[in-house]
């Protein structure tokens, strides 16, 4: 059987059990980049992915129940402040420029 042509966000399975979903393709370079569960990025030629197609090395698999695990991004990454705090932010900023006399 013919190796599948991967698609981006399709997920997979390598015969040691390893999740990964294919993230990026370059069709002028033949690669493929795939992102494994744990974050790790990884490039990969199509003629080794059909190779391993054949071989049974790489099968289709289901997306993880928490596929956010290869996501490097927190909920609340920026500084432990969650979205609630943006009009507290934005109080924060310069004062207007009403006053200013850009030509003295």
């Amino acid at each position: 059987m013919a190796a599948p042509r991967p698609n981006i966000g399709e997920w997979y399975r390598q015969s040691g059990g390893s999740l990964f979903e294919v993230v990026a393709k370059d069709e002028d370079d033949g690669t493929i980049e795939i992102q494994y569960f744990d974050g790790t990025v990884e490039e990969i030629d199509v003629e080794d992915w059909e190779a391993q197609w054949d071989e049974g090395a790489i099968e289709a698999a289901e997306a993880p129940e928490d596929w956010s695990g290869s996501v490097d991004v927190e909920p609340e990454d920026d500084n432990g402040r969650g979205s609630d705090d943006y009009d507290s932010d934005r109080r924060l900023g310069a004062s207007s420029l009403d006053g200013l006399d850009l030509f003295e």
